[in-house]
């Protein structure tokens, strides 16, 4: 009789067992929210049995809610590895790729489940946000479409083609595809949230207010929403009721550096200098990494004349991923004024890429060029701007003027002789060609006294 084989069979089930109660522990900690011990407990079932596929679904779910994309990706392909052709599976899989930018590879796996089960709906609805991802939005549509074949009353497909319509700039069919997924799930995440942006977009303020107050009502923990309400408030000169919005995200969390910026901001706009200074440096302390509190630093010490440090804040703040156009043009006068040519020119031509058709700032990128002595570059894009606003008398009147101080009288007159007759006479213009016509005649004059100089030497 073997007894050792009894034994070793004993050994094993207590082990398997082991390994089934530490799986059951981990989805019970996965519900209570408790991810990193949620990992843990299915990584030693996982130890135990590496070959069960569920487990291995199981950890690379937990890895997505810890926003470990990569890692889940490589678990799902092992929990393939080891059952091929698990729709779900392959579902987060393709959806793990789209959250990672794989677009290719998230439409083959979606278009292998298509084969697999023409009618799981999943595979079109999450295409929706592929192929908006993508900008692809025809096609987006077309997979709402073939969604609706299948389930008229999915409320994630109704949210997806609303985001989809949102990014489009298409704010009314935005809310109703978000009112549709209200009215079949009032419980989604954050619907009321987006149905408030959307009508905030419409220009439809009371109708957002309502919709960001019943968003809190459902969750008045949320920062997301309760910072974006701040903003609206403050879009709407609400200010006390905005500045209580960001104290309020400050109680949940004291080291958000946004709440603190806006903050900073209402002071600021309040008159309060140095109150302002302070939430900004609060702010700068929290996220080293925020683009906003250096670019204001910078503007108190540039306005008080310490022009060393406002150019070190600013070349700091560049460093940063910052989008917005006027905060770009603003920090590029600066550092023109400085004397900071280099850095002026990266400030107008990021400023270029955001807003193509901004005529203004092709002209400080025209002036900036011109202090560098790139004439002819500067040129172009001094032409280019009166190109886009060629009724703006004013911005004429700049252009002709840095023509004038580069030494550009020839293409200040050029400039004149194609204007129509109406425009040469507004007030300025003539002015700046007299000074052409006394430069040229002083110049002459230089010349037959016999004592040349330089007509650039002369145009300060």
């Amino acid at each position: 009789m073997n007894f050792n084989s009894g034994f070793e069979r004993n050994e094993e089930f207590n082990s398997w067992d082991q390994a089934e109660q530490k799986a059951i522990k981990a989805y019970e900690l996965y519900e209570d929210g408790q991810m990193n011990e949620a990992l843990m407990a299915m990584n030693e079932a996982i130890d135990i049995n590496p070959s069960n596929d569920r487990w291995h679904f199981n950890k690379a779910l937990t890895l997505d809610a810890m926003e470990r994309f990569d890692e889940a990706i490589e678990e799902y392909k092992y929990a393939l590895n080891l059952n091929s052709g698990d729709i779900e599976t392959l579902n987060c899989l393709a959806v793990d790729y789209t959250r990672t930018g794989q677009y290719d590879l998230a439409l083959e796996v979606f278009s292998q489940i298509e084969k697999t089960d023409p009618e799981f709906e999943p595979c079109y609805c999450n295409r929706i946000i592929t192929f908006t991802e993508m900008g692809n939005y025809e096609m987006a549509e077309q997979m709402f479409y073939l969604a609706q074949q299948i389930n008229d009353e999915c409320p994630l497909c109704f949210y997806n083609i609303g985001n989809s319509f949102f990014i489009q700039g298409n704010y009314k069919k935005a809310v109703w595809c978000w009112q549709k997924t209200a009215s079949i799930e009032p419980n989604h995440p954050q619907i009321n949230y987006h149905i408030a942006q959307g009508f905030w977009n419409q220009g439809e303020k009371n109708k957002a207010r309502e919709h960001f107050i019943l968003e809190l009502r459902k969750n008045p923990g949320d920062k997301e929403v309760i910072f974006d309400f701040g903003l609206f408030l403050l879009n709407n000169k609400e200010i006390a009721n905005a500045r209580e919005k960001f104290h309020r995200i400050l109680e949940l969390e004291p080291q958000n550096a946004a709440a603190l910026f806006y903050l900073g901001e209402i002071e600021l706009n309040s008159g309060r200098k140095c109150q302002a200074l302070e939430y900004y440096t609060q702010a700068m302390k929290c996220d080293m990494n925020m683009a906003g509190p250096r670019f204001r630093m910078a503007q108190f010490a540039f306005q008080d004349g310490e022009n060393e440090r406002a150019s070190s804040l600013l070349s700091a703040e560049l460093e940063l991923d910052v989008r917005r156009p006027e905060v770009l043009e603003a920090m590029g006068i600066m550092m023109m004024e400085m004397g900071q040519a280099d850095y002026a020119t990266h400030c107008f031509l990021r400023v270029s890429e955001l807003q193509p058709t901004n005529a203004m700032n092709y002209f400080y990128l025209g002036k900036v060029l011109a202090a560098r002595g790139e004439i002819d570059d500067s040129q172009q894009f001094l032409d280019y701007a009166l190109e886009l606003e060629p009724s703006n008398q004013e911005l004429l009147k700049k252009v002709l003027m840095v023509y004038l101080k580069s030494g550009k009288p020839e293409i200040v007159l050029d400039t004149f002789a194609a204007l129509r007759p109406n425009e040469s006479i507004f007030s300025g213009l003539w002015m700046i060609k007299m000074q052409v016509y006394l430069k040229r005649w002083y110049k002459k004059w230089k010349i037959k006294k016999g004592c040349f100089v330089d007509d650039k030497q002369n145009l300060s």
